[in-house]
């Protein structure tokens, strides 16, 4: 992995609470999910009823975008993550590594029965101030 990836990672680990967009029919929706992050798969994990309209969509349109930010006044403290990827629900051993990873981080969800959720990301981009003004690290899945 290359240094602008390992920065990523690295404020994404930092983090728990990401947000999503989906659209579908031409209508955007956003959404807001602990997460884990699997740094090999460059993918998130959450947990979501089939029933939400996020995974609905998400069904019907399986390119999705989210971001994750520092919450700071600091102009100088300001991060932020922007991501692009596709969602598809963990099958099998897949969702059993995922179930696992996902307990790890958030034990008290072991009592939750709706299925896991992966996001494998395909872009970031990390604005970071602390580097500079509007300081952008840029990472691009190698296909």
């Amino acid at each position: 992995m290359n240094i602008d990836y390992n920065s990523i990672v690295r404020f994404i680990k930092e983090h728990h609470v990401l947000t999503l967009a989906t659209c579908a029919d031409n209508l955007p929706y956003c959404f807001n999910a602990f997460y884990v992050f699997l740094e090999e798969q460059s993918s998130f994990i959450f947990t979501s009823d089939r029933k939400t309209r996020h995974i609905r969509e998400a069904e019907q349109n399986t390119q999705v975008a989210g971001s994750i930010v520092l919450e700071t006044e600091t102009v100088g403290k300001i991060q932020g993550l922007q991501f692009c990827g596709e969602i598809k629900e963990l099958q099998g051993l897949q969702a059993l590594k995922g179930r696992m990873a996902y307990l790890k981080r958030f034990p008290y969800a072991v009592l939750t029965t709706t299925p896991l959720w992966t996001v494998e990301m395909n872009y970031a981009k990390l604005t970071d101030n602390r580097l500079g003004f509007g300081k952008k690290i840029i990472w691009t899945k190698k296909v």
